[in-house]
């Protein structure tokens, strides 16, 4: 039996989406044409764009599609700092994706920015009290503040709302990586506030490569790619086949049967108290309450979390570490250290990811599993290596 639980990494294309992908993809046409096929393959991208739209609360003309979260945060946050110069500050939250971290570390290196990292708290919620500070200190030199609506590690949901009012009382833009919070929970980004926001296909049951960047009316950025420029901020001939089937998934977030936050938050707490009932001095990481309804994060004292990993996998269960593996040699993951967990105990972390299509019977099967690799990877230890420095 092979269970997978990893969905915040990727999930599963249905076949309903598939099809529609397969069917896009026998169009001939540049949506750039203006023949009648490259008509229809325009018409098939813009009804593409009007479901994405639909599904996260903007307008069709706000929708950006990329190749993908990575450039969707790239362009949003060198893209709002490069439109805002002479500005050179950037406030990040700590913890946050690498895209998000590695942008806004290139931007130091080599654009001259000043990057501060505001930091979060033990549950890996942004500090409101750091930020205010942050944003009265130099205001009129904040380019933005960029930060996760929620932890693809932890799973912890981030005070949106609260940013948004602060940062709006000095006039800075806010970008938000919606990446991991798309489709799990409700998003509407003309209300919000928010100038940029990034999200993926493929975590909610799209294809690899296509993404979106939604950047509201009065938000301005410089483009990462010039050479046509086929839409706003973004040049290259558009994927009509990868929105179309973008848009498909999007549409299933509106079938309650299909996403229902409130079963797989059920499934999510009865998976959190098996869980420690299995293996009691499990620690559950991220906020207890304040988290993606699919998602349960737990550290194992005296463990590898790859090491735990492996043996889950030969066991048939898909999982994630939610940590960095670089060159081979195992790092303890820089969002629990930013949250103050002793290096030690965050090299063993496990995150366990449910979907739509998750079952009560795949988590027990889980649960049965879990205790017997925890005692394996006690016995293999800690590997030898110096202490990590990760944010």
């Amino acid at each position: 039996m092979t269970v997978y639980l990893d969905h915040a990494a990727t999930s599963p294309m249905p076949d309903d989406v598939l099809a529609t992908y397969a069917d896009a993809l026998r169009l001939v046409g540049n949506p750039a044409s203006i023949h009648g096929q490259g008509q229809r393959a325009k018409h098939t991208l813009e009804s593409a764009r009007e479901q994405v739209a639909s599904s996260l609360g903007a307008e069709p003309v706000e929708v950006v599609f990329t190749s993908g979260g990575t450039e969707s945060v790239n362009l949003a946050i060198k893209g709002l700092f490069w439109a805002r110069s002479p500005r050179r500050r950037v406030l990040v939250a700590r913890g946050e994706h690498h895209a998000t971290v590695d942008s806004a570390e290139w931007l130091e290196r080599v654009e001259g920015a000043e990057v501060e990292w505001v930091p979060i708290d033990e549950h890996g919620r942004i500090r409101l009290d750091a930020l205010a500070e942050s944003l009265r200190a130099r205001a009129n030199d904040i380019a933005l503040v960029t930060l996760l609506w929620a932890n693809n590690e932890v799973g912890t949901l981030q005070p949106i709302d609260e940013v948004v009012a602060l940062a709006a009382q000095y006039g800075v833009p806010v970008h938000c990586d919606a990446v991991a919070a798309y489709g799990y929970v409700p998003i509407d980004f003309d209300s919000s506030g928010l100038a940029a926001l990034s999200v993926s296909a493929h975590k909610i049951g799209g294809p690899v490569g296509v993404g979106a960047l939604l950047l509201s009316r009065t938000a301005s950025v410089e483009a990462l790619l010039h050479g046509g420029n086929q839409q706003r901020a973004r040049s290259g001939t558009q994927d009509a086949a990868g929105a179309a089937a973008f848009a498909a998934a999007a549409a299933r977030l509106e079938r309650c049967d299909l996403y229902d936050p409130a079963r797989m938050r059920a499934l999510r707490d009865r998976l959190i108290a098996d869980v420690q009932a299995a293996v009691p001095d499990a620690v559950l990481r991220g906020h207890p309450e304040l988290r993606l309804p699919g998602n349960a994060h737990f550290t194992f004292p005296g463990c590898e979390g790859d090491s735990l990993l492996f043996l889950l996998d030969m066991a048939g269960f898909s999982v994630s570490t939610g940590s960095a593996c670089q060159a081979g040699v195992p790092e303890a993951s820089h969002v629990l250290l930013a949250m103050g967990v002793p290096e030690s105990e965050a090299r063993g972390a496990l995150r366990i990811t449910l979907g739509p299509e998750t079952t009560e019977d795949e988590l027990a099967h889980f649960v049965r599993a879990l205790p017997a690799a925890v005692e394996q990877a006690r016995a293999a230890g800690l590997a030898d290596r110096a202490p990590s420095l990760g944010r």
